[in-house]
């Protein structure tokens, strides 16, 4: 996955334009969905109440595999979360006295018994941990101390719910690669203190989680490799835990900017793709496909967000993204203001991934020349990636280029590990004769 916060994106032919997330994070009270809710804050609970974040994290999916088991044939208890606390801490208590020996390992079954505010309630009575213990977790799965990809695996795994074998999937590697990915992410944290962070500290370690659900949306909405265009379970997810830290923090324009933009790009998934899954860029999409609720929210979040405080890149981005699904059609697109959105975006963020959006917005306000030198002056900052010669080759067949655009298009193919990306810049290769 990129490390870099703004993309291009494949929907256009050489434009930009993250992702969204539609409504996909789901609200049915399905177990699936109720297992999924709890997970973070019932391993919040243990590992503020007992530490060892390994041996917790461990009892909490030993709590969830039971649950699924049980309650679809039992019925969902009065207190879900409650009914796992208690599961998970009673297994979290076993492992701790299988590592003592048997005199210390009663003193710290007295020493760890759950006190009564960790003992399932009863029905109606709502004593759990609050949800702020989600954002402390989140906090501690993106410390900076791991790395990027620890950081997205273990987010997935303690914070999504998700198993290690769905997480291996989702990232085209073995399970046990992915366990070890995991295991060792744990034991680098072992041992940190589950507390939020303080004030002096505390944007650096939101940026970090926001790019941690960024890059998980991003690989979702436009899978860098394999056979698919898109991995509907990744952008969901990303959606789902963005929805959770807006909740946490309603008031932070870059948390209610990443939502938006999440929601605002996901909302073209309809439409990106042919039935054989082939790549559909943007200018050539069917936009009565488009999630228009998804729109309407996204829309709505990327006002509030340029409200709450200096625009910073997700804000910038999502208003990006509002411009091109506000448009009726291709050419009803407003590429005077997304050249401005992306001055400002350069301004404050110069990653050569904006600058290579803006190079789009240059060449659809001011002609395709313009854009191919602000492509030019890229060429240094982006070597060998498959996006900056697909930019190139677009603009060099608007210009009337045909044999460069075909060798910049075949550059393209050979360099992106997607098969989708790869079939569609080689069949625009291939239009173009030899």
């Amino acid at each position: 996955m990129s490390r870099s916060r703004t993309r291009t994106d494949t929907d256009s032919t050489a434009g930009p334009g993250p992702g969204s997330g539609t409504g996909a994070a789901g609200t049915a009270d399905t177990v699936e969905d109720l297992l999924r809710r709890h997970a973070p804050q019932v391993l919040g609970a243990l590992v503020r109440r007992y530490g060892h974040f390994d041996l917790a994290e461990d009892s909490v999916q030993e709590a969830l595999l039971a649950a699924a088991g049980q309650w679809p044939a039992e019925g969902v208890p009065a207190n879900p979360r409650g009914w796992l606390i208690k599961i998970a801490a009673r297994r979290l208590i076993d492992l701790l006295r299988a590592e003592e020996s048997r005199r210390r390992r009663e003193e710290s079954a007295a020493n760890l018994a759950p006190r009564d505010a960790f003992t399932a309630p009863p029905p109606g009575e709502d004593r759990a941990p609050s949800d702020d213990d989600t954002l402390t977790l989140l906090f501690l799965c993106c410390h900076p101390d791991l790395t990027p990809a620890a950081q997205i695996a273990l987010t997935l795994r303690a914070v999504g719910g998700l198993t290690t074998a769905e997480i291996a999937r989702a990232h085209l590697v073995p399970e046990a690669t992915m366990a070890q990915r995991v295991s060792r992410a744990k034991q680098r944290i072992k041992g940190l203190p589950f507390v939020a962070p303080g004030p002096e500290d505390r944007g650096q370690r939101l940026a970090a989680v926001l790019e941690v659900l960024y890059l998980i949306f991003n690989e979702g909405y436009t899978a860098s490799s394999g056979e698919r265009l898109h991995r509907a379970d990744l952008a969901r997810e990303a959606i789902r835990l963005t929805r959770r830290v807006h909740l946490l923090l309603p008031r932070e324009g870059a948390v209610t900017g990443l939502l938006a933009l999440m929601l605002l790009t996901e909302a073209r998934t309809p439409a990106r793709s042919g039935p054989d899954g082939e790549l559909i860029p943007l200018d050539e999409q069917d936009r009565t496909l488009w999630d228009r609720t998804a729109i309407t929210e996204g829309t709505a979040l990327v006002e509030a967000a340029l409200g709450q405080g200096p625009a910073g890149v997700y804000q910038l981005q999502a208003a990006v993204a509002a411009l091109h699904d506000e448009a009726g059609r291709a050419e009803d697109t407003d590429w005077p203001q997304i050249l401005a959105l992306y001055d400002l975006l350069v301004a404050r963020a110069p990653e050569p991934m904006a600058e290579l959006g803006r190079a789009v917005a240059v060449a659809r306000v001011h002609g395709p020349g313009a854009g191919l030198v602000e492509v030019a002056a890229l060429a240094d900052r982006l070597p060998g990636h498959h996006r900056i010669d697909a930019v190139r080759a677009h603009l060099l067949e608007e210009s009337g280029e045909p044999a460069a655009a075909r060798e910049a298009y075949e550059r393209a193919a050979a360099a992106t590990l997607s098969a989708p990306e790869a079939r569609y810049l080689r069949a625009r290769a291939a239009r173009l004769g030899h």
